[in-house]
């Protein structure tokens, strides 16, 4: 005599709310939506959260109708600044039933906003998991970027399905928030330099007489070569500098590295400079264009 197996009920879909639709937050809330989850989204332009309905994503009017009973929260906006605004209208935790919902924190902020937000998600009643990610708009729209995560062991059940749909792999740092931010400064530090590099570089090309794409050709294949490089340089050659991660960003996390470099002793003399690049650019009123457009500063 056999008996069948009896199959658990079926997990209800994760519901997860989106707050900031920009650049990166778009991308990442199609593919939380196409991962399963249930998707309510809202940004502060409320076109950009209305352009995104679909099956799985819904527009909600204000960031607490977008928080109404998820299950996790991801927060994807300019600074800290904005993020306390927006996850201060949220209601407090004495206000709601308790229940066991998950920040995900995916900006880029600094080591010293970390303290506020974790006071924030006290009052809240939530679990902050301090999660920035390192990428641009193209690896955001191909779920491909990578999440440096930060928070209790806990919480990784939970928020795992949100952070495999929008990245190609997550690296748990710590147990507190605050690891992952000052990961995501020094590796940003990294990105600006190379940045800077290949401009610099290019425009010297230019100015000496050659085609700036010299520069780029002859360096293809071989050891100083990258596809970030390639990707940049030929955006710099060019001219073409749609956004996929804009200067007034850049200056927002230069600026955030050089705090921080100051705050812990240590002379950050490029990351000084190049904000002094982007600060230039920005000026010159392209603060909307790619990061890349730091070629610019060097006329």
């Amino acid at each position: 005599m056999t008996t069948d197996a009896i199959s658990p009920p079926p997990r209800p879909a994760l519901r997860v709310a989106v707050l900031g639709a920009g650049l990166m937050g778009a991308p990442m809330a199609r593919n939380i939506a196409a991962a399963g989850c249930q998707v309510r989204v809202w940004n502060r332009s409320p076109d950009k959260a209305s352009s995104l309905a679909a099956p799985n994503i819904t527009p909600a009017a204000d960031p607490a109708g977008a928080a109404l009973h998820a299950d996790v929260i991801v927060t994807m906006l300019k600074d800290a600044s904005a993020i306390a605004e927006v996850m201060s209208a949220l209601p407090d935790a004495d206000s709601v039933p308790a229940a066991s919902v998950c920040w995900l924190q995916m900006s880029t902020v600094g080591p010293a906003d970390i303290p506020g937000l974790e006071t924030l998600a006290a009052r809240k009643g939530l679990t902050l998991i301090d999660a920035p990610v390192l990428g641009t708009r193209q690896p955001a729209e191909a779920g491909q970027l990578l999440v440096l995560a930060a928070g209790p062991d806990s919480t990784k059940e939970a928020v795992q399905p949100v952070l495999d749909a929008v990245g190609k792999a997550t690296r748990w740092l710590d147990t507190a928030p605050g690891t992952a931010t000052r990961l995501k400064l020094a590796l940003n530090s990294w990105v600006f330099a190379l940045t800077h590099g290949a401009a610099e570089s290019l425009a010297l090309a230019r100015g000496l007489g050659l085609a700036p794409e010299l520069v780029a050709d002859t360096l293809r294949g071989g050891p100083l070569d990258t596809p970030f490089f390639q990707i940049k340089a030929q955006a710099m050659a060019s001219g073409n500098f749609t956004p996929a991660f804009t200067i007034d960003n850049a200056v927002k996390d230069s600026a955030l590295i050089v705090g921080a470099a100051q705050e812990a002793g240590v002379r950050a003399d490029l990351a000084e400079a190049g904000l002094t690049r982007y600060r230039r650019v920005q000026a010159q009123g392209h603060g909307g264009a790619d990061m890349a457009a730091t070629y610019l500063a060097s006329q």
